[in-house]
């Protein structure tokens, strides 16, 4: 499903009052009295889709112009997710578009009941509306735009090699980009080396362990209090066991104590089992106690002050501290820091080798690119040829027979993602003339019929789902008017079209016909938007063929038109 516009609702905006426009998916189309406000139809779309707010199109009288508008879109497709990234919403597949100008020049949009810069608007626009009209001719006008087109129109004949080139040309840049950073950063990176170097070496000269720094920090501690640690065992163990050394033999141990106690508790132990429990546990303290005792001598006899064993730690600590300083928090770190370093090194070194061998593929890319850019124009002006011919035909049907549309292609300074194309439609309004840019070629008239040619040759290449064509019949009449009309019909075969005009010719082939109305009281105009049925549409085109809605020849002729357009449709 292809997006396209459901309803547009319009207050004080120019000479409409409020005015809601129900629009169908295929042709339709916009007529009125003059100074009925036909064009503040499209002012209104061009305001809804990011265009220029200008006060002096409020009502006079009115604080505010109002345009809203309802459209259909995929829920899950690229318009819905555009929306969903600004922070809006779809509902049931219905996007809500509103933007309001004031009386004082402020304008304020809003996208899926988001507010959002009118920016915002003007960027969604270009995969959903294209507008031409006398002052507005945008979308096509731009060259990438034009070049897209130009692509689509080719159609599978360009796929495959777009494709190969685009991914030759994705490599190449990635190719480039890493030489560039390899040549123009050789001296940073030749200094990266040497200090990759610097920091190996000096890592190698000491050669740290894993958790060294820790054990030579608790050898430090027990060395530095080599004769307090050997003190507090002997005291300890002195009183555990008493001194050996003591002539007097009064020395009240705990192991002499512990003793006694057993002693006297194993004498009566046998009249009470709860007592003969405690003499065990006596025991087993006993025997606890001398083995804390022989460990407490052992560990005296292994402590020895050794001031250069002391001494060398200390070193050793200084040395592994400097490492850890410079690379990593402890000695694990430091190592981990010499594997990466080392690695990095080896690449590094590689340098030269890698330069080589990118420089031989950055050649070999550069040819291949320039093949297939070669092919994409040898398609591209085949296809350019096609379309010229194809646009100029239409010209000819549009009361522009002497005008010629070519598609001029031209080299770029250097290679893009699409190729070496610049492609520009140019336009000659007879043959003496040269080509000019289709701005500069054809009046604002000519221009919406040119864009008119060109959107039909495009059609069905064109992604854009809806097309505004403002007085695209301008100065001319009789059979060029019912090519117009026949063509607008022929894409709204698979577009949505929303045409302003005011010939019964091209009205007539309208799916949907809507009226601008006014009604005057006075000095204030008020116009309103009225959707006709069969009789209606009877009665406004005969208004627009003899000016008399009631005129019977009028009537005839418009039945005629409509009959005519049917058949054709």
């Amino acid at each position: 499903m292809r997006p396209r516009v459901e309803e547009v609702r319009i207050q004080g905006l120019g000479v409409i009052d409020e005015a809601v426009l129900e629009l169908s998916p295929g042709f339709n189309v916009v007529t009125g009295e003059t100074g009925a406000g036909k064009t503040m139809v499209v002012t209104g779309l061009g305001l809804l889709f990011g265009g220029r707010a200008d006060p002096a199109r409020v009502r006079p009288g009115a604080d505010k112009a109002t345009v809203e508008g309802t459209l259909v879109v995929e829920s899950k497709g690229r318009v819905a997710q555009q929306v969903e990234d600004v922070g809006g919403e779809v509902e049931d597949g219905e996007l809500i578009i509103s933007r309001t100008v004031s009386a004082e020049g402020r304008s304020r949009a809003w996208l899926g009941g988001r507010t959002v810069p009118v920016g915002t608007l003007t960027y969604l626009a270009d995969d959903l509306v294209a507008v031409h009209g006398q002052m507005d001719q945008q979308r096509l006008l731009q060259p990438a735009r034009q070049r897209a087109a130009l692509d689509r129109y080719a159609g599978e004949d360009l796929v495959k090699p777009l494709r190969a080139y685009t991914q030759t040309y994705k490599r190449h840049k990635q190719v480039a980009a890493l030489l560039e950073e390899l040549t123009t950063k050789a001296r940073e990176r030749a200094q990266e080396a040497d200090m990759l170097r610097f920091g190996l070496e000096e890592i190698e000269k000491v050669d740290p362990k894993r958790g060294e720094d820790v054990e030579l920090r608790a050898e430090e501690e027990r060395l530095s209090h080599a004769d307090a640690l050997r003190g507090a065992a002997t005291t300890a163990h002195t009183a555990l066991l008493g001194d050996p050394m003591d002539p007097s033999g009064d020395t009240r141990d705990v192991i002499s104590l512990l003793g006694e106690a057993r002693t006297a508790v194993e004498a009566v132990r046998d009249f009470d089992p709860q007592l003969a429990g405690v003499a065990d546990r006596l025991a087993e303290a006993g025997y606890l106690i001398s083995d804390v005792a022989t460990d407490l001598a052992a560990y005296a006899e292994s402590i020895e002050a050794d001031p250069a064993r002391l001494a060398a730690v200390q070193e050793r600590r200084s040395i592994l501290s400097g490492l850890v300083r410079k690379y990593a928090e402890d000695s694990a770190g430091v190592l981990a820091w010499a594997q990466a370093a080392a690695a990095r090194l080896t690449e590094l070194e590689g340098d030269d080798d890698r330069i080589g061998e990118l420089t031989r593929e950055h050649e070999e890319l550069s040819a291949r690119l320039g093949e297939l850019a070669a092919e994409l124009t040898k398609v591209r002006s085949a296809a350019a040829e096609r379309f010229g011919a194809a646009v100029t035909e239409e010209l000819t049907a549009l009361a522009m027979p002497h005008a010629r549309v070519v598609v001029q292609l031209s080299e770029a300074a250097e290679y893009g993602p699409e190729g070496v194309d610049e492609v520009e439609l140019r336009m000659s309004a007879h043959p003496a003339a040269p080509p000019l840019p289709l701005n500069k070629g054809a009046s604002g008239g000519e221009l919406s019929r040119v864009m008119l040619a060109i959107e039909v040759v495009f059609a069905g290449a064109d992604p854009v789902p809806t097309f505004v064509f403002d007085e695209v019949d301008a100065g001319v009449g009789g059979k060029a008017a019912v090519e117009i009309g026949r063509r607008l019909a022929r894409l709204a075969r698979t577009a949505q079209v929303i045409v302003v005009t005011h010939l019964p010719q091209v009205a007539a082939f309208a799916d949907q016909h809507l009226v601008v109305e006014k009604a005057g009281d006075g000095s204030v105009v008020r116009s309103g938007v009225v959707t006709l049925d069969h009789d209606g549409r009877v009665r406004e085109l005969s208004r627009m063929l003899a000016g008399l809605e009631d005129s019977e020849l009028g009537r005839a002729h418009a039945e005629e038109l409509l009959g005519m357009a049917a058949a054709d449709r």
